[in-house]
């Protein structure tokens, strides 16, 4: 059997590998929920089958996600934005203007905010078993709680790659198929070849720490939720936020891999075919996830009648000049600027808060300080401008921000997880003519 060219697509200075097969009319994009790697994949007869019959109705991509099977080994945890702007270049490598994502588990994350923030660029989504997010809270009780993860991340540090540890996964992971010798020696190697011990264990915490919930309501593409019983709970949960979400339940299969049950696989690969025969070109959006970004200077007033009219012009305008240079440097769109406050937007809450940390320093030189204020969170787009209550939440955190301030929403300091940003928790809030209590944090200096 012929095995397909492995190429690779450059996300900045990192390669990403993927494997295409089909000429189907629908780009499929196959995002891996855990780990392994591109080449095993043809190793494993069941999920041989799989790829080949995805690419006899779509032009199926792969990928091996950043730091995973063959694609570049990182120093850094990959956030979910990092993994965005990886699936955005090998699309464009590809020259996919849009696609069906098709994920599991955890790769739900990414594929929910890619869905939520390019709608343009999604043309449906086939998610199984999804989680939405690592730790158990009061309204997603599936999750591991804190010390159940202390344990889990120890066996991780411990074990990974060694066989014990692994034949461990595959009890859990894939029971009925424990027993079998080959497929047990094909799974300890591809979980070897998939994950280092020490990418094994900040990928688990990234999953422990990431949150995508307050995401789901902002997608709106075709979606099929696959949950095997067991997963139940987390399928629902799902399903129920995401607009138009259908949940089609999976016989009683228990573990990860859905592709080694004869009656789950003929049933997702039903789903599949119904969903990729429907979705034609997305739609321009009407909304879209975006995080906004607000400045505004501390003190202006008496800066301004202490310097007198020309020397604070003239400081307005290099302050002018040194948010604008840090926005293009982030990939921040400039939405509106009234005297000394700024409004922008990003497609990542990563960049914004980069952004935001870079324009205080910056400003410190000058003498100035300057408080921010962000959230990510669901924007109406209306000639080529957001509006919404995303954009007056981002705008009443930063009033709330003291002098040389980033404060940010939960939902930032869940979608950046991985990132190493470290956070102060600054308490519940109210925000002026906002509904409920909102959680911000401030980002360290």
């Amino acid at each position: 059997m012929e095995i397909p060219d492995v190429q690779y697509a450059r996300s900045g200075d990192v390669a990403i590998a993927y494997q295409t097969i089909g000429e189907g009319p629908v780009d499929l994009v196959f995002v891996r929920g855990f780990a392994g790697d591109l080449l095993s994949v043809w190793e494993q007869p069941l999920l041989v089958r799989f790829a080949r019959e995805l690419a006899s109705f779509t032009r199926l991509t792969m990928i091996d996600k950043r730091g995973t099977g063959l694609s570049d080994r990182v120093r850094e945890v990959p956030t979910l934005e990092t993994r965005m702007d990886d699936l955005r270049a090998v699309m464009d490598e590809i020259g996919a203007d849009s696609a069906v994502l098709w994920t599991a588990q955890e790769g739900a994350r990414l594929a929910t905010l890619f869905a939520a923030t390019s709608p343009e660029r999604t043309a449906g989504l086939v998610l199984f078993d999804p989680t939405a997010k690592g730790r158990r809270t009061e309204d997603y009780p599936w999750a591991l709680g804190g010390e159940e993860w202390r344990v889990r991340l120890r066996e991780v540090r411990d074990g990974w790659g060694r066989a014990e540890f692994l034949d461990g996964l595959l009890a859990e992971w894939a029971p009925t198929k424990a027993d079998d010798p080959e497929f047990r020696r094909w799974f300890v190697g591809h979980m070897r070849r998939g994950l280092s011990p020490g990418s094994a264990l900040a990928f688990f915490r990234m999953m422990m720490d990431s949150d995508v919930s307050d995401v789901l309501p902002a997608v709106r593409v075709p979606t099929i939720v696959l949950s095997s019983p067991p997963e139940r709970g987390p399928g629902e949960f799902f399903a129920r936020r995401i607009h138009g979400g259908r949940l089609v339940e999976l016989p009683s299969v228990v573990g990860i891999y859905h592709w080694v049950d004869p009656e789950a696989y003929e049933i997702a690969m039903r789903e599949t075919r119904a969903l990729v025969e429907r979705v034609g070109a997305p739609a321009p959006p009407t909304r879209v996830l975006s995080t906004v970004l607000f400045t505004d200077l501390v003190g202006s007033t008496e800066q301004a009648s202490a310097l007198g009219d020309r020397a604070w012009r003239e400081l307005l305008a290099r302050y002018h000049t040194a948010i604008r240079r840090r926005l293009g440097e982030h990939r921040g769109e400039e939405v509106d600027t009234a005297g000394d406050g700024f409004f922008a937007t990003f497609d990542g809450p990563g960049r914004a808060i980069e952004c935001a940390c870079s324009i205080r320093d910056d400003l410190r030189g000058l003498g100035l300080a300057v408080r921010a204020g962000i959230h990510t969170g669901e924007c109406e787009v209306a000639d080529g401008k957001v509006a919404g209550v995303a954009v007056h939440v981002g705008a009443r955190i930063s009033t709330l921000a003291g002098p040389g301030e980033v404060l940010v929403s939960g939902t930032v300091k869940d979608l950046v997880a991985g990132s190493g940003i470290a956070f102060d928790d600054r308490g519940a809030h109210a925000l002026k003519g906002v509904p409920g209590q909102w959680r911000l944090f401030a980002v360290g200096a």
